[in-house]
Order: structure tokens, then sequence, then C-alpha cells
């Protein structure tokens, strides 16, 4: 992988090895598995963009893209998760979609400026979920550096740094004029 570049005016390329596709494309799945564990509450109030939910998920991956609005006051943060987390999971699954079906064409990758928005909060996600299931802080992250290969986690953090060169990549190619 030799990430994002510039095509035409608004649009990006990427160029991916087909192990590459393949371990974004279950990296995804496995988020938009994570995604549907979320509670669905009532119908008719999600179809408003309003959830029943109040409770910040048990899952810290999930607490992760769906943090608490105001630290230190349970009750607003459960109105505000109320609120937005209905709308914030559509975004997500939406995001997740876009990366799936313009994955699945070829292993080069052509994307418009919407499409490579998508990618851009996806990879986020990914990063998101991966980071706090691995425990990365600013802190201990140098200590990843000295896994050895044969350490079960190195292929982990090997795709945590991945995924972070793919995603430096494309906010390159985003905001350069």
């Amino acid at each position: 992988m030799s990430g994002f570049r510039r095509s035409g005016a608004s649009g990006v390329t990427l160029r991916l090895e087909q192990v590459e596709n393949a371990v974004l494309q279950n990296l995804v799945e496995q988020l938009q598995q994570m995604l549907g564990e979320l509670p669905k509450g009532d119908p008719g109030l999600a179809e408003l963009g309003i959830s029943e939910s109040t409770e910040a998920p048990a899952d810290p991956a999930l607490a992760r893209l769906f943090p608490d609005g105001y630290s230190g006051d349970d009750d607003a943060s459960g109105e505000f998760r109320r609120y937005t987390e209905t709308t914030l999971k559509d975004g997500k699954e939406k995001d997740a979609r876009v990366v799936l079906d313009t994955l699945a064409f070829d292993r080069r990758i052509e994307l418009d400026a919407d499409q490579a928005q998508s990618w851009l909060r996806a990879l986020n996600d990914l990063r998101l979920a991966l980071g706090t299931r691995l425990e990365i802080t600013e802190e201990n992250h140098a200590r990843f550096a000295e896994l050895a290969v044969d350490d079960p986690a190195y292929a982990m953090f090997v795709t945590y740094d991945w995924l972070t060169q793919l995603q430096d990549s494309l906010i390159h190619c985003l905001w350069r004029e």
C-alpha cells in the first residue's frame, strides 16, 4: 500500500493489495457487527432519531465511539445520548457501507469527495475501536514498538499502525490544495 493519491479536482484513489483489501473488509464488517450491538429501542422513536437508551455502552470500544456528552453529569449525558446516539449510529453504519461498497469493486479504489469523507470517518472509527481494545494511549504507544514479531498482539498493533498511515494519507490528500 502506498496510500491515497489525489485524482482529478476532488477525488482520491487508493491501490490495495488483495490481502489489505480483505483485512479492511473484515475490520469494517466487525465494526458493523459491533454497531449492531447497540440497543435498538422503540422503532417509532428511532424513526425520529430518538433512542430509549440513556446508558453508555458496556463495551469499552462502543463507549469510545459513543462517548458521554457531559462528563460527570449522568442525567445530562443520558439525555444527550437519547437524542444523538441513533443519528450517530446511522452515520457510522452508512460510512461503513460506503467503505464496503467501494472495496468490492477493485484493488484500485476511486472515491469522490463524499465517499472520501465516509472513508475518513470509518477509518477513524476503526482506529478508535481497535485502539481501545489494545488500550493504546499517548503514554504507552512507544512500548508497542518493543513487541516481538511472535507476540500474539503484534499483528493487531501492526494493523493499528497501518490504519493510522492509511488515514493520514487520506487526510493529506483531502486538505492539500
